[in-house]
């Protein structure tokens, strides 16, 4: 037995619409292991986002199994196993950072006094620690981002879903925060799932890169990185992770030729 915390087996969507149906995703199998790092990269509209709606009971599979910790999706949401991260940071605009980040202990009736241990706790996991007063607009787009983290590790779920959340930000930016991302992973274990478009990041991120096929989304390669857990910038210059994103941009190639 595996310690898969995430688990599709024969996993299908599809959608119907007024033009007829659209299959999403096509016969997934997939395990993702406690502690994990796995990205999942292919051409817009393969299913990558939609994979993630599904562990998140965000979509609902019309074939398969999909397990998430054991229990349906839709158990592990009510359960709070997962913290999700959108594309767009989704702040309030008339709530303070540290108030954004409230808002889900707020809804789980946590006491005050726990509340701001947690807070506090995690703007210094995302080097936030001094901006809890100041509100959205007075942040960055990268800033902004590190609180929309912030917050849904707030309530210290064991699974962080993100959706592509550095798409919209500059390289430098983004080349910092996955950093920043890399470090925090270390330091929690939690089991990510990352959406992206950008090959150097997968391999950068990830411990398994899944490589998707356009529509109906399919996987072509689950590739498992051998690069160190440690991992600075500049080792995106090194054999190793060149012949990586190789493969990456092999599988991608090789989705579009089925």
């Amino acid at each position: 037995m595996t310690d898969a915390v995430i688990r599709a087996q024969a996993l299908d969507l599809t959608f119907e619409t007024n033009d007829g149906p659209v299959h999403a995703l096509k016969n997934v199998d997939l395990e993702i292991n406690k502690g994990d790092f796995v990205s999942f990269i292919g051409p817009s509209g393969c299913g990558k986002t939609t994979f993630l709606r599904c562990v998140a009971a965000l979509e609902t599979p019309t074939g398969g199994s999909l397990t998430v910790n054991g229990m349906s999706p839709d158990e592990a949401r009510r359960a709070r196993a997962y913290g999700y991260v959108f594309q767009a940071a989704g702040l309030y605009p008339w709530r303070t950072i540290a108030g954004n980040i409230k808002l889900p202990l707020e809804i789980m009736g946590m006491d005050k006094a726990e509340q701001e241990r947690r807070v506090k706790e995690v703007l210094e996991l995302v080097e936030l620690e001094d901006f809890g007063k100041k509100f959205p607009w007075q942040l960055s787009g990268g800033m902004q981002q590190r609180a929309s983290i912030a917050r849904s590790l707030s309530f210290d779920a064991d699974i962080l879903l993100m959706d592509e959340p550095f798409g919209a930000l500059d390289e430098i930016v983004r080349d910092h925060l996955n950093e920043q991302l890399l470090a925090l992973w270390k330091r929690t274990g939690k089991t990510i799932g990352f959406v992206t478009h950008s090959i150097p990041e997968a391999v950068y991120l990830s411990t398994k890169i899944v490589v998707m096929s356009p529509r109906p989304g399919r996987i072509t390669d689950v590739i498992e990185s051998t690069l160190p857990k440690d991992r600075p910038l500049d080792i995106r210059d090194s054999k190793e992770f060149i012949e990586i994103a190789h493969r990456v941009r092999d599988g991608l190639r090789a989705g579009h030729e089925v």
